[in-house]
């Protein structure tokens, strides 16, 4: 094994090890929602795929599902996959998508902009990106950043991997930016609450969002 292969398989080993989330109204299941429930054969990006628990369900449904995350990362076999370092970029995929899916990614990115920028151009028209996003501007990070606590966790707001840190303001600048537009949110956590206060309440959101434009 080479010095670059034992790098990259160490880097996939340090990050997290990212589960499928159970519960109800967890951000994972909102995101399958938001996906017609018979695939008919269209095809779905998933960004940052992880094990490919969401891809693997999505492929259930009769989506044809590629995948996309570092070298050595463990996938489900019943989809396609490409290994890329998604800080460089997207590797070189045919043809376009009928939705794309960056399901906690974009954070632990250095340039999501970049990469969201790349995503608008391989979207077919008409079609959708489906994300989940963290909300650095909950209650409960807020709170721990007055007293003066920033502690890094495995999981959660305050993941060690996390690059970015953005409120509801701050992605929907970084949509904007790079050519998309929000036509629905919805919010993970504290559920009830944050249909009264999303921007101080929710602990996700989760985003449906077309190129500008496009109706």
């Amino acid at each position: 094994m080479s010095i670059m292969d034992r790098v990259t398989t160490a880097r996939a080993l340090e990050r997290p090890c990212y589960q499928f989330k159970v519960r109800p109204y967890s951000s994972h299941r909102l995101l399958l929602e938001e996906f017609p429930l018979q695939g008919q054969g269209r095809r779905v990006l998933d960004i940052g795929c992880a094990s490919g628990y969401l891809a693997e369900a999505l492929a259930a449904r009769g989506y044809a599902v590629t995948s996309v995350d570092r070298p050595g990362t463990p996938y489900a076999e019943i989809v396609g996959f490409a290994a890329t370092d998604l800080d460089i970029g997207l590797p070189h995929l045919e043809g376009c998508f009928d939705f794309i899916l960056c399901a906690d990614v974009l954070e632990h990115l250095r340039d999501p902009l970049r990469l969201l920028r790349e995503c608008c151009a391989r979207l077919a028209p008409s079609r959708t990106l489906i994300a989940s996003l963290p909300n650095s501007a909950n209650l409960y990070f807020r709170w721990n950043v007055l007293l003066g606590r920033f502690s890094r966790h495995e999981l959660g707001l305050f993941g060690r991997t996390h690059l970015h840190f953005y409120g509801w303001q701050g992605w929907s600048e970084l949509l904007a930016g790079s050519g998309f537009a929000a036509v629905r949110m919805l919010e993970w956590a504290s559920f009830r609450l944050a249909h009264a206060w999303k921007t101080l309440c929710a602990y996700q959101f989760i985003v449906r969002a077309r190129a500008e434009g496009v109706e």
